[in-house]
């Protein structure tokens, strides 16, 4: 599945690639929010030769409940440039970069709907900028019990890009359920703090890319 498909480039490449070694079973979905981006895709899937399920919705509004917990690999590549918070979702080409503040703006409004879609042995790969705090990203994924790791960097005069990709872990959830502490403060309020080294949830395990 990927959550803003654009031209369509990516979700073609993906069926051309995985259906050399899924031939029998795969099946394709590609949403947009740009009814125009939705109109290129099909175009793009269809003179290659392949197919998808192209869905004009924000992020997988109407999908959650058919898809819930069963898709195995999700691919974004967001709006995650910082931008000021009138340009995220204008109309117009500035709406496929625009993030908001720290181009945070549509990335944080994915995330929780990726971890409801996810299967178990699903993955997740996200485009992210380094104004994007990818750590930080890793870090609340982490509560929610998934593992992170950077598979690609690469950086320009102008940006510096990270994919990351994450995945569920049991022993991640766990061991963020052991060092998450509450601690009550004089006003009564509450804050989380954890006693882990937050350059440990880069993980090197037995996943594969």
């Amino acid at each position: 599945m990927e959550i803003g498909c654009g031209s369509g480039y990516v979700i073609t490449s993906l069926s051309l690639l995985l259906g050399k070694e899924y031939s029998g079973g795969a099946y394709y979905i590609a949403t947009d929010i740009n009814p125009h981006a939705v109109a290129v895709t099909r175009e793009t899937l269809e003179s290659h030769g392949c197919h998808a399920e192209v869905v004009n919705t924000d992020i997988a509004l109407g999908l959650e409940k058919r898809l819930a917990r069963s898709v195995d690999v999700i691919v974004v590549n967001p709006p995650y440039v910082p931008t000021p918070e009138e340009e995220v979702g204008c109309s117009g080409i500035a709406a496929a970069w625009a993030g908001g503040e720290n181009g945070r703006r549509v990335i944080d409004r994915i995330l929780p709907v990726a971890d409801g879609l996810l299967s178990d042995k699903g993955w997740l790969y996200l485009v992210t900028l380094a104004a994007n705090n990818p750590l930080e990203l890793c870090l609340e994924m982490r509560k929610k019990g998934y593992a992170s790791r950077i598979i690609l960097q690469r950086s320009t005069e102008e940006e510096s890009l990270h994919i990351l990709k994450f995945w569920r872990d049991s022993d991640t959830l766990i061991e963020a359920n052991e060092c998450v502490t509450v601690n009550k403060t004089g006003n009564g309020v509450a804050s989380e703090s954890a006693a882990f080294s937050p350059f440990s949830i880069w993980r090197r395990g037995n996943r594969n890319v």
